[in-house]
């Protein structure tokens, strides 16, 4: 269908941050037929058309997502954990400065992206969250002014490969955009080799509490060496970086910035609980001050929100209060333990869907002692696979495939719900519904 749409393409440019010309005429009707479709999606009821925008108009149009991306001062933001929820913090804080087209579900593909610039089409921002793997080909679609690299850590080992390679591929996307700014965390030894290349790297000190993909340096292979926090390789000398941005914690979930110019000294709380996202807020502040938003304003913007796209909503289910927790992985499963409430009963749900890969062995690392004693029930299409690795971790504990028949196992009053992606989506689905009904 890419040759029905032809079109003079427009060769205007303009300075970052202004909306250039307007795209060609081929885009223009590719971006209207995939702005209808997403109005017809969404009086049929079947969904947000999150994606469908974008899968029409590039398949009208190839060169759509290039052609809505030129002239925008598009930033990217890339990492296995984090992108929603950071992305989210950087699009609040960047919006202080003006219009902003932003991927608020998640949808962190190529055609995820184009469906943002779809539905802002003026906006002279773009920040855009993006699957680690289409990183590269995203990056050369909409030439970013700035790529936010949060960490990498195993996920979907079915269709990710080794995260190994994830790193080399994006070392390799950067040194192919060497004008480009990069934000990165300089605590996770994957994204520092990563960034190392690029010219324009601006290092964070945001943590990393999960290193169990990192024991090895990714340039030499040699066991690296942690000395109070800061990483190194005896062999082939590299090391954690120096960094610009850091911040300390002064209770609760504050944080006072340590960062160059009026960042120094800020002080930042954001509104989700948690180490994970104190680092997600800090990330957020220095990728914000890299696209030249003020500071103070965005940091006041970070603040705002106790939910993203679902994740920590509360919903009530007849005498239960249920808290939302999306754990799709290891490293994400060690972060949310930290912030499970003693008080709550827990439900975990897993799939193996094509979202979620196939392959659930992930189960097998996860440090599931904390969990003995609690009231525990377990659901999901693997709930089974989930109830073997308890089993063996001497953990008791409540089957039952359905979410909700398995939450009946529970007493009343509160509930942490721990659920891998395609079954958080479908439980917070189906909780929406039978609110409105």
């Amino acid at each position: 269908m890419a040759t029905m749409l032809r079109g003079r393409r427009s060769d205007a440019t303009a300075a970052p941050g202004t909306r250039a010309a307007r795209p060609s005429w081929g885009a223009r009707v590719a971006a209207r037929a995939g702005r209808g479709a997403a109005r017809v999606s969404r009086g049929l009821g079947v969904g947000g058309a999150a994606v469908l925008p974008g899968r029409v108009a590039s398949a009208l149009w190839p060169g759509a997502l290039r052609e809505l991306a030129a002239g925008r001062h598009v930033t990217l933001v890339a990492g296995t954990n984090g992108k929603t929820t950071t992305t989210h913090m950087l699009a609040a804080a960047t919006a202080t400065a003006g219009p902003v087209a932003h991927n608020r579900t998640g949808a962190n593909m190529a055609d995820g992206a184009l469906a943002a610039l779809i539905d802002a089409p003026t906006a002279p921002r773009a920040v855009l969250e993006v699957d680690e793997l289409h990183l590269p080909a995203v990056a050369a679609a909409t030439d970013p002014a700035v790529i936010v690299l949060l960490n990498l850590t195993r996920d979907q080992l079915d269709r990710v490969s080794e995260v190994g390679r994830t790193a080399a591929a994006i070392r390799a996307a950067l040194a192919a955009r060497p004008g480009t700014a990069v934000v990165a965390n300089a605590d996770d030894p994957l994204i520092a080799w990563a960034a190392g290349g690029s010219a324009h790297t601006t290092w964070v000190g945001a943590g990393a509490r999960w290193r169990g993909d990192s024991h090895v340096c990714p340039r030499c292979a040699t066991l690296l060496v942690d000395d109070g926090g800061c990483w190194a390789c005896p062999g082939c000398g590299l090391r954690r970086p120096e960094v610009t941005w850091w911040a300390e914690e002064v209770g609760g979930d504050a944080l006072v910035v340590h960062g160059p110019g009026p960042a120094e000294g800020l002080a930042l709380r954001p509104g989700l609980p948690g180490a994970a996202n104190r680092a997600n807020a800090l990330m957020a502040l220095a990728a914000s001050a890299a696209t030249g938003t003020p500071v103070a304003p965005a940091a006041a913007a970070i603040a705002v929100g106790d939910e993203v796209v679902g994740r920590y909503a509360r919903r009530r289910v007849g005498p239960w209060t249920l808290r939302l927790l999306l754990v799709k992985n290891p490293a994400g499963w060690q972060q949310t333990q930290e912030i499970l409430d003693p008080a709550a009963a827990v439900l975990m749900v897993v799939n193996a869907r094509q979202a979620d890969g196939a392959d659930v062995s992930w189960l097998w690392d996860l440090d599931l002692t904390s969990l003995a004693g609690r009231q525990l029930a377990v659901a999901g299409e693997r709930g089974a696979d989930l109830g073997v690795r308890l089993s063996y971790a001497g953990v008791a504990h409540h089957h039952a495939p359905d979410p909700l028949a398995a939450l009946r196992a529970l007493p009343a009053g509160p509930v942490d719900v721990v659920a891998n992606y395609s079954a958080f989506l479908a439980l917070h689905g189906r909780l929406a519904r039978e609110r409105e009904q």
